[in-house]
C-alpha cells in the first residue's frame, strides 16, 4: 500500500534526526523531503548531516537532496523541527499552501485556534483544525503543535488526575542536556554542575499544561482551572526530563486513588490503535528510587510517561511525585508523529488508502 510522503524541516538538527530515526520503517509514512539551511542545500542528506544519534541515518534517506524553505514542497504532511524564530513565518505559510504541519516549535502553541495536542489526554482538541480552516479559508492545511518537552510529563501525569480537580501545582524540573539541541550546553558548564535557569522554560510550564488539560468548547479551548509555578534546571543527563510535582486537589484523595488513576489510564480507543501509541501512556514505577532517566526513559519505546515516589506533601496540603518522559521522543519528534497519525486517522490528511494499522512497538 502506498505510504504518505512527509517532509522534515530542520532535518539535519538533533530533533530532525530523531524524526528520521523514528520514521524508519513506519507503516504509514515515508520521508520524501528533507529541508535544512541554505548552506546544506543541494547536498545529499548524508553529506549535509553530522549524525549524533546511535547508529547511522537510514539508507532510504541518505541520498535525498536537501532543500530549503524557499523550495516548493509536495508532501502533504510536514514535520517541523525549526527554531521558533524561523517557525513563525514558515509553518503558517506551509499550512496556507495546504500542508498539514506538525511542529515542535513554540511559536503557535498558545494561539487560540492551534492545539497543543497529546492525543491520549486531549484528543478532542484536534477539532481546532476545523476552526483554523474556517478562519483562514484553508481546505487541506493545518497547524498542530506538541508541547514543550518539559510540559509533557507534567500534563501526562496530571491528565488521569483531572477527576480529583488539581488546583495548585508546583513543578521543579531536572532537564537533560539534549533539550538544548546539539551541541547544546558547553561541557565546562554542565559537567559536575546543575544550571538553575533555562530561558523561557518556566513561562511555558506555567501556561501549557492548563491548555493541554483544558476542554474544547466548540471554537476554542477553555484552560483547566489550576495555578502552576515552575523552577527549571539543566542537569548532566543525556536524554529525558524528570520533574518533581507537588499538587493540591479540590477533592478528597489518597495515594491509592492516584496510583489507581494512573494504572487505569489508557486514552481513547482511536488513539490507542495508532502505530506510535504506547500500550500504557502512563506507567507507574513502584521502586523507591524510580523513575530514573537512564533506566526508564525508553518506557513504551520512549512514548510513555513514568511516575513514581508518590507521597503526601504537607507543604502544599496535597501530594508529591516524580514524572519522567523522553524529551526528544515523547517530548518532541515522537509526539509529532503520533499527532500526524491521529490527523490521518480522523480524516484531516488527504489520502485514499492507508496501510494496515500495525504497530511499531517492540
Amino acid at each position: 500500500m502506498q505510504k504518505i510522503p512527509v517532509a522534515i524541516l530542520g532535518a539535519t538538527g538533533a530533533v530532525g534526526q530523531r524524526f528520521i530515526s523514528l520514521l524508519e520503517g513506519h507503516p504509514w509514512f515515508e520521508v520524501a523531503e528533507v529541508v535544512a539551511s541554505e548552506r546544506s542545500a543541494g547536498s545529499t542528506y548524508k553529506e549535509a548531516t553530522n549524525w549524533v544519534l546511535d547508529g547511522y541515518p537510514p539508507t532510504d534517506v541518505t541520498n535525498l537532496i536537501v532543500q530549503t524553505l524557499e523550495d516548493d514542497l509536495t508532501s502533504p504532511v510536514v514535520f517541523s523541527a525549526l527554531p521558533s524564530s524561523q517557525a513563525k513565518e514558515a509553518e503558517f505559510a506551509l499550512a496556507q499552501r495546504g500542508h498539514v504541519v506538525c511542529t515542535n516549535a513554540s511559536a503557535y502553541r498558545m494561539t487560540k485556534d492551534v492545539p497543543i495536542l497529546l492525543p491520549e489526554i486531549n484528543a478532542a482538541h484536534i477539532e481546532l483544525v476545523d476552526i483554523q480552516r474556517k478562519n483562514y479559508g484553508w481546505t487541506t492545511g493545518a497547524l498542530v503543535t506538541n508541547s514543550n518537552c518539559t510540559s509533557t510529563p507534567v500534563a501526562m501525569s496530571l491528565a488521569p488526575l483531572r477527576q480529583f480537580r488539581p488546583t495548585h501545582v508546583q513543578v521543579v524540573s531536572m532537564q537533560a542536556v539534549s533539550g538544548a539541541g546539539y551541541p547544546g550546553v558547553p561541557s565546562l558548564d554542565i559537567m559536575d554542575n546543575v544550571i538553575p535557569f533555562i530561558g523561557g522554560e518556566e513561562d511555558k510550564l506555567t501556561k501549557e499544561p492548563a491548555k493541554m488539560l483544558g476542554t474544547f468548547n466548540g471554537d476554542s479551548v477553555t484552560p483547566f482551572d489550576m495555578i502552576v509555578s515552575a523552577a527549571c534546571n539543566r542537569v548532566p543527563v543525556l536524554d529525558s526530563h524528570l520533574v518533581n510535582v507537588a499538587v493540591r486537589f479540590a477533592e478528597e484523595v489518597t495515594v491509592d486513588d492516584l496510583l489507581a488513576a494512573w494504572e487505569n489510564f489508557r486514552g481513547p480507543d482511536d488513539v490507542a490503535n495508532l502505530p506510535s501509541a504506547p500500550e500504557r501512556p502512563v506507567e507507574v514505577a513502584y521502586a523507591q528510587d524510580r523513575p530514573q532517566p537512564r533506566r526508564d526513559r525508553m518506557a513504551g519505546n520512549g512514548m510513555s510517561a513514568v511516575v513514581g515516589r508518590v507521597r503526601e506533601c504537607h507543604a502544599v496540603d496535597g501530594f508529591q511525585y516524580l514524572a519522567l518522559s523522553h524529551n526528544t521522543i515523547r517530548g518532541a519528534a515522537g509526539c509529532s508523529i503520533l499527532n500526524a497519525e491521529y490527523l490521518v486517522a480522523k480524516g484531516y490528511v488527504q489520502q485514499q488508502t492507508l496501510p494496515n494499522a500495525q504497530t511499531i512497538r517492540s
